[in-house]
């Protein structure tokens, strides 16, 4: 996928571009290519962003640490402001205050759109935050208990101090 320049939008019929993805994404690790549409539409100020994709990656389970697979889809759209570049970055200071309007993505009107790098963070926004294989995943693996005695050496002063305890209360 190559990078979309933004003024090409504006002479684009409707001021939209439609890509077909049927491709891998260097950076996701899948099973199958991503496959799906992105849609663009240059809004004058603002530059809409929709996709639906799908894909299959492989996933290894946080409670049994088994490996599985698991289907990836996304039907999503954002919002990316075009604003010209007001200040140099050398003259920014090394600390400023950020405010809430500042917490927005936003690209030069003049720039470039990069859709596969796009696509890659909302496919990872996607991704599960528990990866657990299924309803019946095992769980980690039980050691069986030592028995109490066959304690660790350093552990007898507490087991003599247990069992003076355990001799009080009765």
């Amino acid at each position: 996928m190559e990078a979309v320049y933004i003024p090409h939008l504006l002479k684009a019929p409707k001021r939209t571009a439609e890509i077909i993805v049927d491709d891998n994404i260097s950076e996701l690790d899948t099973l199958i290519p991503v496959k799906g549409k992105i849609v663009m539409r240059h809004g004058g100020n603002f530059l809409e962003v929709a996709s639906q994709a799908e894909t299959i990656i492989t996933l290894v389970c946080d409670r049994c640490l088994q490996h599985y697979n698991q289907r990836l889809k996304i039907d999503t759209s954002e919002l990316i402001w075009l604003e010209s570049e007001l200040e140099n970055i050398e003259d920014l200071p090394a600390e400023r205050e950020v405010s809430m309007e500042d917490l927005s993505e936003v690209l030069s009107p003049n720039g470039h759109f990069d859709p596969q790098m796009w696509l890659f963070e909302q496919l990872s926004l996607a991704l599960p935050l528990r990866k657990v294989c299924g309803e019946n995943c095992p769980g980690a693996a039980k050691t069986p208990l030592k028995d109490e005695f066959q304690l660790d050496s350093r552990w007898s002063s507490l087991a003599a101090l247990k069992n003076q305890l355990n001799g009080s209360q009765d």
